[in-house]
């Protein structure tokens, strides 16, 4: 019998906790805890690729290549730099301590960590309309100058009077560099860590030479889009809630537990989710689904074997109740 195959993508708290400082002792723990939780779909008979973010890490590195040169006049990398920086210290975060907890439960498996590249077009809108915030928070005229000698681009901080922070373009991902590699990785047991922070993003040229573009992809997008590519039955995203809300933090929110393609979307277009939170989340479900999957799972990591929780997305809602 043909083993499933799961995309299993890994939120910011899997790794680093909203009240911590993020030193490698806690990351390590927090990533062992979440870990630990996979297990279960080991056992279940999956075959794994782990995806992951990177947003406090990157943007960690973003101001250590600034604190680099203006105290000791260290050239900054540029961000597709920073984003394999990331991926290769958190990817070997992860491998290490899945190695660890995998020996603890006497299961026999290789864990391999891919920096991957992820293609965009370089024709998207977000190049024209740059909205991530990345890196630290510069005075006016610190921006000011910044943007003159490097020709970055600042917004205003909303929350902090006189803050600004640089803002890049975050892409629609379009294609997963080695996918195949991937794919096979996986379906012959071996647990693949890939895509992480969305990939570094790239683009093809004219002369069919591949190059780097200053931008960021969503990790949940990356994740879905890679799924997609390698004919996975299943994908999970793991989170910091149990499940999907409708009404979220209202006195009459509502747990959706059971969700089909159509009324998904419906909530999504009536603007029942965050922006920037759960709506990209949502938006990387539906996709995979749209384009083949079978369900898309949204929920805690340390709720993940418990079957009673987490909000699974189907094409029909018959395919849930089974």
């Amino acid at each position: 019998m043909k083993k499933r195959l799961a995309v299993v993508a890994l939120g910011g708290n899997a790794l680093l906790r909203g009240d911590q400082i993020g030193t490698i002792d806690e990351q390590e723990q927090n990533t062992t805890e979440t870990l630990e939780n996979l297990v279960f779909l080991i056992r279940e008979g999956y075959d794994i690729v782990i995806t992951h973010g990177n947003g406090p890490q990157v943007g960690n590195i973003l101001m250590r290549n600034d604190a680099g040169e203006q105290l000791y006049k260290i050239a900054q990398m540029p961000i597709d730099i920073c984003v394999a920086d990331s991926q290769g210290g958190i990817g070997y975060m992860i491998e290490r301590m899945f190695r660890n907890v995998l020996n603890k439960h006497g299961i026999d498996k290789n864990v391999i960590c891919i920096v991957t590249q992820v293609l965009v077009d370089k024709n998207d809108p977000a190049f024209s309309d740059p909205q991530k915030r990345v890196g630290k928070i510069y005075s006016k005229e610190q921006a000011d100058d910044l943007a003159s000698k490097k020709g970055w681009i600042f917004r205003e901080e909303v929350k902090i009077q006189g803050g600004y922070r640089r803002v890049v373009p975050s892409p629609v991902p379009v294609g997963v560099i080695n996918e195949s590699i991937i794919s096979d990785l996986a379906r012959k047991g071996n647990i693949v860590i890939a895509a992480g922070g969305g990939g570094v993003p790239v683009y093809i040229d004219e002369k069919k030479d591949v190059r780097p573009a200053e931008a960021v992809i969503d990790k949940d997008m990356a994740s879905s889009l890679l799924a997609t590519q390698i004919g996975a039955d299943e994908f999970y995203i793991l989170t910091d809630v149990p499940y999907v809300y409708i009404n979220y933090k209202q006195p009459d929110q509502q747990i959706r537990e059971f969700l089909n393609y159509e009324d998904t979307l419906k909530y999504l277009n009536e603007g029942q989710f965050t922006k920037g939170s759960m709506a990209p989340k949502i938006e990387a479900c539906l996709n995979f689904i749209k384009l083949g999957g079978s369900k898309s799972v949204i929920t805690e990591a340390f709720k993940l074997a418990d079957k009673k929780y987490g909000s699974k997305i189907t094409m029909e809602y018959e395919d849930d109740r089974r």
